[in-house]
């Protein structure tokens, strides 16, 4: 069986993420007047700052890697003194974003917007061949490797056991890293299955049978038929019967 996916890096998780900002990190393009601060380490420093402190990254073993984009180099922007770097609503500091910089303390206020890419490289499960939709996943589908959790908006799945025993909700390919929105619980019922339906309350418990009308995983809530011909809604237990709440 697979060593814990963490194992590998305990050591971060003690420790604040790292931000390594790119040596390319530049503004460039756009003019400011004499006198004027260097947007390119302000903003460079501003995202380390912001990253390193924040609650988020320090709990996850992650390393972070910062890549500042460019101004429109049409921009002729006024002298300033003090600017004022922001994550602007709705924004936030997690693959291809932007960071909002303000002139607080000039002859003329500006603002602007300046693209960035936050990368967080970290341990997770990546597909050693293709996957069909609803296949079964076991630890043979997949192996432990570094990848990009910002790459894409969906959550990685960390930890094996959010995976293995799932299956497949689309058709998936080799190199992909499993993520959440990639895999569903098996179904243990099917449509038009004969199930056992058990009703309990206080100090109660009925059961009987019917045939399930949708099919349905662990946890889930599916309509049944009974054999009186009642139609009732519960929630599949691991063992492929459905529980009536009173």
């Amino acid at each position: 069986m697979p060593h814990d996916l963490f194992s590998t890096a305990a050591h971060l998780r003690l420790a604040r993420a790292l931000v390594r900002t790119l040596a390319s990190v530049a503004v460039g393009g756009a003019v400011l007047g004499a006198g004027a601060q260097d947007l390119g380490q302000i903003s460079s420093e501003w995202l380390q700052g912001a990253l390193s402190k924040s609650a988020e990254m320090q709990s996850m073993p992650l390393r972070m890697e910062v890549q500042v984009g460019r101004l429109d180099p049409r921009l002729n922007l006024a002298p300033c003194q003090n600017v004022d770097p922001y994550l602007p609503s709705g924004s936030k500091l997690w693959g291809r974003t932007r960071i909002g910089l303000r002139c607080v303390e000039g002859a003329k206020p500006w603002n602007v917007f300046l693209p960035v890419t936050i990368q967080a490289f970290g341990p997770a499960w990546v597909l050693t061949h293709n996957v069909s939709m609803g296949e079964v996943l076991t630890y043979d589908h997949a192996m432990q490797a570094e990848v990009d959790w910002a790459e894409s908006p969906h959550a990685i799945i960390a930890m094996p056991e959010d995976w293995v025993g799932q299956t497949a909700a689309r058709n998936l390919t080799s190199g992909m890293a499993l993520r959440q929105t990639m895999v569903k619980a098996a179904q243990i019922l099917k449509p038009g299955a004969t199930v056992k339906v058990i009703a309990q309350g206080g100090g109660f418990m009925v059961t009987g049978t019917g045939r399930a009308l949708e099919g349905g995983a662990a946890g889930q809530n599916i309509r049944v038929r009974m054999d009186n011909g009642r139609t009732v809604t519960g929630t599949v237990n691991p063992q492929g019967e459905v529980l009536v709440a009173q």
